[in-house]
């Protein structure tokens, strides 16, 4: 089986394609800097993320040119490929690409611009209430409502 997923923010913008051919097809490449658990040694200075290839195609790619840019937080579900290529010096190069199946955004927009809370939703009608999230992208919810729980003892 051959199957991969990641959780990573962009290291910059994609670099967006169009293929040749009778069948157009929108093609995204991106790099993600993808976060590792834990270092291996004490040194402060060690390297703490890798930074994957990926390669999405057709939809996938041109949600990718829409709504991503350097720095969106996104979860990547995909498969790894392999290859390699000649150079113009003639030198072999092998590469190594996740290829997306699934791609989603990670975090809150309002969390990604690093903003408070929105001023949306706060209309003072109590038959159109929306919770707003708190600063820990939860929502507020109110203490009347613990009596309509199901599962409060």
């Amino acid at each position: 089986m051959n199957k991969v997923i990641l959780m990573g923010r962009l290291t910059r913008d994609p670099d967006i394609r169009q293929s040749q051919g009778d069948s157009s097809m929108t093609i995204a490449r991106y790099t993600l800097a993808v976060d590792r658990r834990m270092r291996r040694s004490g040194n402060a200075n060690e390297q703490t993320a890798d930074f994957i290839n990926i390669v999405a195609f057709g939809k996938a790619a041109e949600f990718i040119e829409k709504y991503a840019h350097k720095g969106t937080k996104l979860v990547i579900s995909g498969r790894i490929q392999t290859g390699s290529y000649t150079n113009k010096d003639g030198v072999k190069v092998y590469t190594t690409d996740v290829i997306a199946d699934e791609q989603e955004f990670a975090e809150s927009k309002n969390a990604a611009s690093g903003g408070g809370s929105s001023s949306e939703g706060s209309s003072s009608s109590s038959s159109s209430y929306r919770p707003e999230p708190a600063d820990d992208d939860f929502m507020n919810v109110p203490d009347e409502i613990n009596e309509e729980l199901p599962f409060n003892d």
